[in-house]
């Protein structure tokens, strides 16, 4: 029915401004719930009209590799070559790749002298492995599937 005043002007004066009884206005309940409540069941419509892509799967995420790099540091060749063994000989070779690593790090002395075989290395590990009469040889990683 339409009536001459606005609801604004015709709740003047009323207590609870159409809402019933006190805490009915209150909280979340009268407005359908909090946030995201009810979008596939009484807010459906709104869901249709103004978020049609809310629910569903949609594309994919392609899986990153966590690709783990096994460095060793010039201090532990030492242990790993008597462990292997490898005293004896005048100028052993460690073929670090073989062995999973992939860098050579500096930190450490090294004692023995050794021909090393590694994807990459730092430049502290160069110097001290030439100053112990030791040579590095650069080699390429093949990756295992």
């Amino acid at each position: 029915m339409p009536t001459r005043l606005r609801k604004v002007r015709r709740q003047r004066g009323s207590r609870f401004h159409g809402w019933g009884q006190v805490g009915q206005h209150r909280n979340n309940g009268g407005k359908g719930g909090v946030g995201q409540a009810g979008l596939l069941k009484h807010k459906w419509t709104w869901t249709v009209k103004y978020d049609p892509d809310h629910f569903g799967k949609n594309g994919f995420v392609s899986p990153t590799r966590k690709v783990i790099k096994q460095w060793i540091n010039v201090g532990q060749l030492d242990d790993l070559a008597s462990s292997l063994n490898m005293g004896k000989t005048k100028k052993p070779i460690l073929d670090l790749i073989e062995m999973g690593y992939e860098k050579l790090l500096g930190q450490g002395q090294v004692k023995g002298t050794y021909q090393i075989k590694v994807a990459s290395f730092s430049e502290s590990a160069k110097n001290k492995v030439e100053k112990t009469g030791g040579s590095l040889v650069t080699a390429t990683v093949v990756e295992q599937e």
